[in-house]
């Protein structure tokens, strides 16, 4: 099935390399010159977002926080700013990955390949999984779903697989180094800073449903699931 890329930016020229690159390696691409542009431009039929940090109307950080409220559709960041800030402050409110510019097109594709990827082979690995029941929480892999007592927590796709990880083992600490190796197919590397704000960002859809603290962290070590509460 043709793969269908939303992407987002101000820069017609950036938007013309992602198309070609796209196009070539055959996906399907629809194109915005804005962040309302975006937001109009999104359905259900796209498959993955490539969001420009710095744009006008909206900047790509609203437009994530906008698709986030009803959708956790993957999303890709483009950002011309080589700082942390912008970078932890995107994965935080739903990010997926992000490719700082100047980037190579076959980097940008590769990337997004690893994403959908990911997306497409949770469901395969996990379907004969067994539902996790741990306390409050409750993982139903089949569906891509997950609760705490009773309530609905909408994860991303990274946030899914960190959280499957520990609570396929809620007893053992896991270390970046294997959070990466199993959140992220084919060893695509992000930094410890990236792996720290996605569990942040799953703490913090935790504690909008009641749960203080669901992940722990073992200072030195790594992080494990809180079976405490």
């Amino acid at each position: 099935m043709v793969k269908h890329i939303l992407v987002a930016d101000d820069d017609t020229h950036i938007r013309e390399v992602i198309t070609f690159a796209l196009e070539k390696a055959g996906m399907k691409v629809t194109l915005a010159g804005d962040g309302r542009d975006a937001l109009t431009r999104f359905h259900p039929a796209i498959d993955l977002v490539v969001l420009d940090i710095n744009m006008p109307e909206l900047d790509g950080l609203e437009v994530c926080k906008e698709l986030r409220k009803t959708s956790d559709i993957p999303i890709l960041f483009l950002s011309s700013r080589d700082d942390e800030i912008d970078r932890i402050l995107g994965l935080e409110i739903g990010g997926d990955d992000y490719v700082t510019k100047p980037f190579s097109p076959r980097e940008l594709v590769a990337r997004i390949n690893v994403i959908l990827k990911r997306r497409v082979a949770a469901p395969k690995a996990t379907a004969v999984a067994k539902n996790l029941v741990h306390g409050k929480l409750r993982i139903v892999p089949e569906q891509h779903a997950v609760s705490w007592d009773g309530l609905a927590v909408s994860l991303t796709a990274t946030e899914f697989a960190m959280l499957m990880l520990f609570a396929s083992q809620p007893s053992h600490v896991f270390n970046r180094d294997t959070i990466m190796s199993k959140a992220y197919e084919h060893h695509v590397y992000v930094s410890d800073r990236t792996i720290d704000s996605h569990i942040r960002h799953i703490r913090q859809k935790f504690v909008e449903v009641g749960c203080s603290a669901i992940i722990e962290t073992v200072h030195g070590v790594g992080y494990k699931l809180n079976t405490c509460q």
